[in-house]
């Protein structure tokens, strides 16, 4: 019990390691860069601008809505270009991390972190128990463990020093994944 005690602990501060290697670089390649600077200076106001228009009045008439819906694509596309933008330099660093994981996944094969309190819907037990012998699937391999905190502890690290997408980018942000679960402009 000692053991996978300390293997979980082990398995976080990996976690914890590794997602602040990862910003320290991100900041390194992206956010220290004049270019990504110019452009978040330039998505900021614009969505200010945008959010005052909007705040104006509901009374719009015909040219100033026409106006407010070029103001609203010329935000989409900035915010495009700066996803563009991070996205290649996030693509290097996930694949130096896929080959990270690739190394600590084959070090603690077969061994078991950590025992959850629940039996993982079937959809996860190929990730929970991945790389574990034997069919308990309350056992937790170091793959789950190391993927669910280096998730939270990435983002929290992100909101922490200011990398966060501020809120009016992450609120104009039709790029992604994202813009799946958005309803269509005519139902909001």
């Amino acid at each position: 019990m000692a053991s996978m005690f300390l293997l979980s602990l082990l398995t976080v501060f990996i976690s914890l390691f590794t997602a602040a290697v990862g910003e320290a670089l991100t900041y390194a390649l992206v956010y220290r860069s004049e270019q990504y600077k110019r452009m978040k200076a330039e998505i900021d106001r614009q969505a200010k601008r945008l959010e005052r228009k909007k705040d104006q009045g509901n009374e719009i008439e015909r040219s100033n809505k026409r106006k407010l819906e070029k103001q609203e694509e010329r935000l989409k596309v900035s915010n495009r270009d700066l996803s563009q933008f991070k996205m290649r330099s996030m693509f290097a660093i996930g694949l130096a991390f896929t080959a990270l994981l690739t190394t600590f996944s084959s070090i603690f094969e077969g061994i078991t972190i950590a025992k959850l309190p629940f039996e993982p819907i079937s959809l996860m037990r190929g990730i929970s128990h991945r790389n574990l012998p034997g069919d308990n699937f309350k056992e937790c391999s170091f793959i789950f463990l190391y993927v669910m905190s280096a998730m939270s502890i990435r983002q929290s690290l992100q909101k922490v020093l200011g990398f966060a997408p501020s809120r009016a980018m992450a609120k104009q942000s039709q790029v992604g994944f994202g813009a799946l679960f958005q309803p269509p402009d005519q139902y909001r």
